[in-house]
């Protein structure tokens, strides 16, 4: 009995062109983000063009990729859950912006280009950063609402999710913790808030663009929330075992900022075996929607398997 399953679950995987799928969803991100944000030219032009530099600056687009295809899972469309994909691509590269400021990480490069502060300056940098976090609650506004998830529902998990509470209590436990010798659920802590958190509400965004049912949301908050924090060991594992030139940013600052990660604390193999424990329970996660979460599950997949 078992013997014709087996083969089912490979063919789907083989059949879904992931490359495919992430290159079409970037452009038509891109698209949209293009039209939600004011032109170079709108005055005063410099932060418009800081906020564009970044947000521009390449990339996957892996999050507003998680929020379309989380909205294809619960049978949605892209054009529904657009505005909330542009949204969280919007606060992911402003947290970056901020994030490579000399008073957070310090860094000089991302995605292999000179990072914004290098560019414009600290003051323009902050400010842009600012700006694309506004920016992300008025697309917000512009999007597709439902009885059962009206605009404030959709505000209000953005703004839970970037808040201090979770993304911003996660920067400021990280920074808290430089230096120091960190209990694992302290990392757990700051992994579950600086990454975790933005994943989670990338795909619950997308369910609820779908008008997704309760119990699909749950689905969906599980399988972000564990996809989040496997994402996090790779970057971990990756800032360890990668070059500059790969990663396209400073590796190794994990380590010369004396920063706790999970390879300080595990090594390397009980690191890489927590991803994919993690990873497996966000696959089983997504169980709940029969077979129409390939895309999701592709993705998983590959945030845990990439290189960079």
């Amino acid at each position: 009995m078992p013997q014709p399953a087996k083969p089912r679950a490979p063919k789907t995987r083989t059949a879904f062109d992931l490359e495919s799928y992430v290159a079409r969803s970037c452009r038509e991100v891109d698209r949209a983000l293009g039209r939600f944000l004011p032109s170079e030219r709108t005055k005063p032009a410099t932060i418009h063009k800081a906020m564009r530099y970044s947000l521009f600056a390449g990339g996957k687009r892996m999050r507003p990729a998680l929020c379309l295809a989380a909205a294809e899972a619960c049978g949605g469309s892209w054009e529904d859950a657009m505005a909330m994909a542009c949204a969280v691509e919007c606060i992911h590269t402003y947290s970056l912006i901020h994030d490579d400021l000399p008073a957070m990480d310090n860094d000089d490069f991302r995605r292999g280009k000179p990072t914004n502060h290098k560019v414009f300056g600290e003051g323009v940098a902050v400010l842009a950063g600012d700006a694309l976090l506004t920016q992300a609650f008025e697309i917000v506004a512009q999007g597709r609402t439902s009885r059962r998830y009206p605009a404030e529902t959709l505000v209000m998990e953005v703004a839970r999710a970037s808040g201090s509470l979770q993304l911003i209590a996660g920067q400021v436990a990280d920074l808290e913790g430089e230096g120091k010798k960190l209990p694992l659920a302290e990392l757990r802590y700051i992994h579950e808030r600086k990454t975790s958190a933005l994943l989670c509400c990338s795909v619950r965004l997308g369910g609820m663009s779908a008008q997704c049912s309760p119990a699909q949301l749950e689905a969906l908050t599980q399988f972000g929330y564990n996809v989040g924090l496997a994402f996090q060991i790779i970057d971990d594992i990756l800032d360890v075992t990668q070059t500059s030139e790969t990663l396209g940013k400073t590796a190794g600052k994990d380590t010369a900022a004396q920063k706790a990660t999970y390879p300080s604390l595990l090594g390397l193999e009980k690191s890489r075996k927590e991803a994919t424990r993690l990873t497996d329970l966000a696959f089983k996660a997504l169980g709940q929607f029969k077979g129409k979460a390939t895309a999701l599950e592709a993705l998983a997949s590959y945030l845990l398997k990439r290189d960079r």
